[in-house]
């Protein structure tokens, strides 16, 4: 009886553990693995979960051994954010990038079958989205997540951004036909460079920048001190 209740007092301890661990690391490192929209996140809750479930019944495995496990994926996972944030070769390699698989009312069935989106996979997301004929779609784009991001004909906007996280998307540029000079000159008439900006979006054929808000907080003090500089002039 006694040996027993060890047992299942070292599981509920290690269950404590583990749920801690997972506030902690939504704490951390962001609400991104409530409603996972990379891969990363995705792999972020398997791993967490197995760890936490296949170590709970393991009588081998003592509590500090279950937390130094825990520390050491956590530390992973940080370090693994940082370069994806930091570096756009780091964020191509942990999400992957769009696909086009509809360019003009034309399936691109290469693409298709390389990702292993099936002609009915394929038709169900136009039929949510709804869209009914193939020949409708202008573009249609397979996202980091897996859904379907559809521009109809008609539809001038383009529904993805010019800049993340102070990263160029190249992916975007290539579909407007620009270049990255062309979206430095941009972003530098407005005052800013391209590490400042948050999220830039290409909408009416013009750059919107959303900076951060400590450059933006530093931008505007410039422009008011200018400002005042020409009016006393």
């Amino acid at each position: 009886m006694t040996e027993a209740m060890a047992v299942y007092g070292m599981a509920f301890a290690k269950l404590a553990i583990g749920l801690l661990a997972i506030i902690l690391q939504i704490n951390l490192m962001g609400k991104g693995n409530l409603a996972p929209t990379s891969a990363l996140d995705q792999l972020q809750n398997y791993v967490l979960g197995g760890i936490i479930g296949g170590i709970i019944y393991n009588d081998q495995i003592g509590i500090l051994q279950f937390m130094l496990v825990l520390i050491l994926w956590t530390i992973l996972v940080m370090t693994l954010k940082f370069l994806k944030g930091n570096l756009r070769f780091f964020k191509t390699i942990l999400d992957g990038h769009p696909v086009i698989v509809i360019e003009k009312g034309h399936i691109l069935t290469d693409e298709c079958m390389r990702y292993g989106i099936q002609a009915a996979e394929l038709k169900l997301k136009l039929r949510v989205a709804g869209v009914q004929y193939v020949t409708d779609v202008k573009r249609a784009v397979l996202e980091q997540n897996g859904q379907l991001n559809i521009v109809q004909f008609g539809e001038d906007n383009i529904r993805f951004d010019l800049i993340d996280d102070g990263q160029i998307n190249q992916f975007t540029l290539d579909v407007i036909e620009k270049d990255r000079e062309w979206l430095e000159q941009e972003v530098q008439a407005q005052g800013y460079s391209i590490k400042d900006v948050y999220i830039a979006e290409y909408n009416g054929g013009k750059v919107v920048i959303y900076p951060y808000e400590r450059k933006n907080v530093a931008i505007n003090i410039q422009r008011k001190e200018t400002s005042e500089s020409q009016r006393f002039n």
